[in-house]
């Protein structure tokens, strides 16, 4: 959905959520479907909401936010000249600020604090208080206060035990429990943990997401960093997420930095702003839990100039520029689908008082990888079998992805489907196996030689083809190590540039003391040139030097080996720097559209019929993302090859019926909503379920209820 005036039914969250209905007022053999849309919001829009004014509340930074059910509350921070204890509200639906009304004592005016909501209380652990300008006379604080929303009473809860004065930390709110990390005095929390845990820090933002906390960056002493960590609540383990599998040319994670917020909203963390290298970005780095992978947020083309003519200041209106500008130390709240935030230093150590929202996009997640996946490990509808190396092991595949994947396989596959045409002619007749071994009708299942390749690093690679990632092994075992560099060799004589990047970037992050002999002699022997110079590189380190040649291993390395290893050491080549673009390759969605829009036509096995006109297709495919097609085809496929599509009586109009296939092959989702109906209607229809139809075509679920039967 890319405007709130055309967003697609199936990819899009209203306000309002959307109702589905059946006139049974008309004639008793016609039902008509009336879907009535609420109001949607732009995706991925910025919009500046009115400012706090002066005389509600100062302006403010090192302050925190949260939510608390349709509105923001504001608590403390500094000015620039003092610390603050003033409670502010913001009414997200009005857009209206106001103080909050309190009783009782509040927490002493502080910075650098955490507040969490539990139930209907607000609590607020921690900080600095004292006088901004003399660090001798900034205290550290450990007292834990709560306030109550629907009486505005503060009280200060007397902990019992030891509590850790604590300052710049982060805290969140999970099964019951207030969870508090970090801070300067170095301890991470008074629980038992394991795992990689993060260096004390302080200056960063924690979230909770799909039952674990996350922790980027911060300020650690001098040194800041861009480490994304993970805590598993339930075990106490603690993991760094690893950034091996990124490929050079997609987006990295964000420049290391502090003072930023991130917040969790679905499946992802959002990342914004903060100080990085002395400058103040304001892009929205978005992390993707399931998948492990970093985005920038690209705002909508509104969010720069918009004209929400409701509140104006000097006689413009607010949202005229509504992308917020960088700052630090500002916070932020998820309140329903969008995200809020206040305040912040900006440019020249200004406070802030401005607040932004952003509205997140809510497409459901595109299960496209892994169902392509699925259809690897299951090994269903196999149409290609390959016979590797000189033991000839056999692994199959489907040729769809296979050729629309990889070239070289294509051209192979191609090959030696033509000498199959050749031996069929010259039999007159032929079997084929289906991927159980047995026999059936059709043409028989393709055999293709690869001798150059052993099963074990092929089946890595295939993985590759269908998920657009391999599945790391252990992290500096030699043999796993030795696996992957098997696998990077063939994916240099397949031509895969992407499948190359992963493998260099895993070897090279694997290496270590204990097997980079190893390494190097392998990748000597494979002639993997780039492999064999991170190897020397890393030997003749001045740290790694004298252990490495004092091991067993290197006095059984070959004689020209270790004269390299030797001259490297005593004259070290000129490092050699190269500006020229890094080839990423193909992804899986780019090889899947192509194939899509005609570079897998001559692999087509099977014809969808759209009102008598035939479409090719692919049957692997179609059934990978479709159980509805799946079922067909594994129970009554047609002998022809050819399938009707249509609803009822009803024939779906061809741009209808393309929207659908292209989010099949390749998850698309942009698509106008009359074409997003109709997978509704024909998987309604197809599975002639009574009282409740269950839509469920992978990663896009749907409900529609109707008394009759269809």
């Amino acid at each position: 959905c890319n405007s709130s005036s055309g967003p697609p039914a199936m990819s899009c969250k209203s306000k309002v959520a959307p109702s589905v209905d059946f006139d049974h007022s008309c004639s008793d053999s016609v039902e008509y479907l009336t879907l009535n849309f609420g109001p949607f919001e732009t995706v991925h829009r910025w919009r500046r909401l009115p400012p706090c004014d002066e005389f509600v509340g100062a302006r403010r930074s090192k302050h925190t936010v949260v939510a608390y059910r349709d509105a923001i509350y504001v608590f403390g921070g500094d000015n620039g000249k003092n610390m603050l204890n003033d409670l502010l509200r913001f009414d997200v639906k009005d857009c209206s600020w106001c103080r909050a009304f309190t009783t009782g004592t509040p927490p002493a005016p502080r910075y650098h604090h955490s507040a969490v909501v539990y139930g209907s209380s607000m609590f607020v652990f921690g900080g600095y208080t004292g006088d901004i300008y003399s660090n001798s006379n900034l205290k550290n604080k450990n007292d834990l206060f709560e306030y109550k929303f629907a009486t505005g009473q503060w009280t200060e809860w007397k902990v019992e035990g030891r509590l850790v004065a604590r300052s710049a930390h982060g805290a969140t709110v999970y099964n019951d429990k207030l969870w508090i990390f970090a801070g300067y005095d170095g301890n991470a929390r008074q629980i038992e943990q394991s795992g990689e845990i993060p260096p004390s820090c302080c200056n960063f933002p924690v979230a909770v997401c799909q039952d674990k906390m996350f922790v980027f960056s911060g300020q650690s002493g001098a040194k800041i960093t861009n480490n994304l960590f993970q805590f598993e609540f339930k075990g106490h383990i603690w993991t760094r997420i690893p950034t091996e599998h990124l490929l050079r040319g997609s987006p990295p994670p964000p420049q290391r930095r502090y003072g930023h917020t991130m917040v969790a909203f679905d499946r992802h963390l959002y990342v914004f702003g903060g100080a990085a290298d002395n400058t103040l970005p304001n892009e929205l780095h978005c992390y993707d839990v399931d998948s492990q992978t970093w985005e920038v947020i690209q705002p909508s083309t509104d969010s720069e100039l918009s004209f929400p003519v409701v509140w104006r200041k000097k006689g413009l209106p607010f949202g005229l520029w509504c992308m917020p500008s960088g700052r630090l130390f500002h916070a932020a709240a998820v309140i329903h689908d969008a995200m809020y935030i206040f305040g912040g230093t900006v440019d020249n150590n200004v406070r802030s008082g401005e607040m932004y929202r952003f509205q997140f996009s809510c497409y459901p997640k595109c299960t496209l990888h892994e169902d392509y996946g699925k259809l690897w490990e299951n090994r269903q509808f196999c149409d290609v079998e390959f016979i590797l190396g000189e033991r000839e092991e056999k692994v199959l595949g489907h040729i769809a992805i296979v050729t629309a994947r990889c070239k070289w396989l294509r051209k192979k596959i191609l090959q030696a489907r033509d000498r199959q045409k050749q031996e069929s002619e010259e039999s007159g007749s032929g079997s084929q196996k289906d991927s159980s071994g047995r026999s059936s009708r059709g043409p028989p299942l393709l055999e293709v030689s690869i001798r150059e390749a052993d099963a074990q690093p092929f089946e890595v690679l295939m993985q590759f083809l269908y998920t657009d990632k391999i599945q790391y092994p252990r992290r500096g075992h030699v043999q796993d190590v030795l696996l992957i560099m098997d696998v990077y060799k063939l994916a240099l004589s397949f031509k895969l540039s992407r499948l190359e990047q992963l493998c260099v970037q895993y070897i090279e992050a694997s290496v270590d003391l204990q097997n980079v002999l190893s390494v190097c002699e392998n990748a000597n022997k494979l002639q993997l040139d780039q492999l064999k110079e991170h190897c020397l590189n890393f030997v003749v380190k001045e740290s790694h030097f004298n252990q490495v040649i004092m091991t067993k291993e290197f006095e059984h390395l070959s004689t020209p080996l270790i004269v390299e290893i030797v001259r490297r050491k005593q004259q070290p080549p000129p490092r050699v720097y190269s500006d020229q673009p890094v080839d990423i390759g193909t992804s899986l969605v780019q090889d899947m559209k192509a194939c899509l829009e005609g570079a897998g036509h001559e692999f087509c096995d099977i014809i969808l019929l759209l009102d008598g006109h035939p479409r090719p297709a692919h049957k692997a495919i179609l059934a990978a993302r479709s159980s509805y097609f799946e079922a067909m085809f594994r129970s009554f496929m047609p002998e022809d090859g050819q399938v009707n599509i249509s609803i009822g009586e009803m024939v779906p109009s061809t741009q209808a019926f393309e929207s659908m296939l292209r989010y099949i092959y390749y998850g698309d989702v942009n698509m106008p909503p009359e074409d997003s109906l109709y997978p509704f209607y024909c998987f309604m229809v197809s599975t002639k379920i009574l009282s409740k139809t269950v839509f469920n075509f992978d990663d896009k679920k749907c409900f529609l209820s109707s008394k009759s039967s269809y």
